[in-house]
């Protein structure tokens, strides 16, 4: 993680809904233009979390594949918080 994400967030073992549930009380703790770093399955989470926080107008930077995971399918996700 880089200096300017001091947030993170790991929710591989919950399922839809309670990932974006749990994303967005993390965002709402956040001030404007602090970033996060989520750890999320494939499948509807990398579907919906990103979408549903793009809606709440913040930016996602990126999504990747975890390198070295050990379990297929992990992605990290970066997003910047808006209403800066």
């Amino acid at each position: 993680m880089s200096e300017k994400v001091r947030y993170f967030l790991d929710i591989t073992d919950d399922v839809c809904p309670m990932t974006f549930v749990r994303t967005r009380l993390l965002v709402e703790k956040m001030a404007p233009g602090e970033e996060a770093e989520i750890r999320l399955t494939g499948g509807e989470p990398l579907e919906n979390v990103p979408d549903s926080l793009i809606e709440l107008g913040h930016e996602v930077l990126t999504v990747e594949c975890e390198p070295g995971s050990a379990s297929p399918g992990i992605h990290r996700l970066r997003l910047r918080k808006g209403g800066a």
